[in-house]
């Protein structure tokens, strides 16, 4: 080194010691060594993977992230010690892990209209709603087998029902809310291939909502699906095919088919949950007994399923359109609405009202939120910014921004653990793939 040099262009060093839980060929020696105090992820990611590559001629080099006392560090080393008061006169451990985002894009899988709704709960396919009244179940991407036909009017919410027990089954049942004011149920065999899309017809239709069917969720036991609507109301119906309460109507097929008529039962709501004072815009059921609601009330419930009652109200100031439980315990809630800010909350923690994060990348209404199914620190959130982003609660910048969409963006989930999906104004269903969570 020249010793000469200006002192601004040689920043102090620190001692840091690499740690992983990656498995080999991941691992480098843990011995310490001396960096610049200056240097930045991707400075510490081209280090990661200049020794990688020293103890292995084929390593292709590939994105790390970087923590250290469990946060994420989005600045310079100097600059997050300074911040976060930690003293460089020790060594200073870091954590490396695989960086957050998707090495590929799928080809899009094309709609007649907007894409409204997307559920990815099912490793072996895709449902998506459109604004064309359609449901679709989508193998891959590009891959249509099946097309739900009957609602008249936007699909505005679908639900893979996985009820317990049948895991093994190929026969999957869905449910669909529209803004035709009914849910419909359906049946279909998952493992079934055909050279063009089959459409099918639901086996019963739910009705009793007086106004647009925002959302639908299913019970994790299967039994019930759960719907919000436009009307303030929550209502609760059974999925089982000989409900007691379902009349068999007989619907006229389209001529198209082979059959002229299949029947197809009324079904009616369970119970009806009062409370909300303006258009329910989101229900989840993350466990048996509770479900939860959002609504442009400002307001977010937490349901007994039992008594009807709500055991939680929490109030944001906002409109909110779309909510998720997931992370730390299945037990924080996420939600967006009216404004560019993802909030999450802990219901377990006294004197909950007050959000215990808040991300604020986007630039428009959130539409969707989902948290990993997997992991306590995974998010991804869809706005109408066009933008799908990915999220870590170790820090406060998105670890990634998906940006294949050419309008708004609608809906998003995540898909096999390892891709988030999402759908939009451009009629789009897009696919981003091999996600490192």
């Amino acid at each position: 080194m020249d010793i000469n040099g200006d002192v601004e262009e040689f920043s102090r060093r620190i001692q840091v010691r690499f740690v992983t839980k990656l498995k080999s060929p991941l691992k480098i020696p843990s011995s310490s060594i001396a960096l610049p105090s200056n240097l930045t992820r991707m400075g510490l990611s081209a280090l990661v993977n200049n020794l990688l590559q020293s103890g292995n001629a084929d390593w292709k080099p590939e994105p790390f992230d970087f923590l250290i006392n469990g946060e994420l560090v989005r600045m310079s080393l100097e600059e997050f010690l300074l911040a976060k008061g930690i003293s460089a006169e020790k060594i200073l451990e870091i954590e490396y892990i695989k960086a957050v985002a998707p090495r590929k894009e799928e080809e899009p899988s094309l709609h007649d209209d907007w894409v409204s709704a997307v559920d990815g709960s099912n490793p072996g396919f895709i449902v998506t709603g459109s604004y064309d009244g359609l449901g679709r179940i989508w193998k891959a991407a590009g891959l249509c087998s099946h097309v739900l036909e009957g609602h008249g009017a936007v699909v505005t919410s679908v639900s893979i029902i996985k009820p317990k027990g049948m895991e093994s089954s190929t026969v999957v049942s869905i449910a669909t809310a529209s803004k035709d004011r009914t849910l419909r149920l359906w049946k279909f065999d998952a493992e079934e291939s055909f050279d063009h899309p089959k459409k099918i017809r639901s086996y019963k239709i739910l009705t009793g909502h007086n106004a647009s069917v925002q959302s639908v969720t299913a019970q994790p036991s299967g039994d019930m699906v759960c719907s919000g609507s436009w009307d303030c109301r929550i209502k609760l119906w059974r999925t089982n095919e000989l409900d007691k309460g379902g009349d068999s109507v007989s619907i006229k097929k389209r001529k198209m088919d082979n059959e002229d008529e299949e029947s197809q039962s009324q079904g009616e709501a369970v119970s009806t949950l009062v409370g909300h004072t303006q258009c329910v815009s989101s229900v989840v059921w993350p466990e048996n007994e509770s479900v939860y609601s959002a609504s442009w009330d400002h307001s977010i419930r937490r349901w007994d399923v039992e008594t009807g009652k709500d055991s939680l109200n929490m109030f944001c100031g906002k409109v909110i359109n779309c909510l998720d439980v997931g992370g730390e315990g299945s037990s924080l809630v996420a939600a967006g609405g009216s404004d560019p800010i993802i909030r999450i909350w802990d219901p377990r923690k006294p004197g909950t009202l007050a959000p215990i994060f808040q991300f604020s990348s986007h630039t428009s209404w959130i539409s969707a939120c989902k948290w990993h199914d997997k992991s306590w620190f995974h998010l991804a959130s869809a706005s109408y910014d066009g933008k799908v982003m990915l999220w870590d609660l170790r820090t406060a910048w998105p670890l990634t921004v998906i940006d294949s969409h050419k309008d708004k963006v609608l809906c998003a989930d995540w898909w096999r653990g390892d891709s988030v999906i999402s759908g939009g104004v451009d009629s789009k269903l897009c696919i981003s793939s091999e996600i490192s969570v």
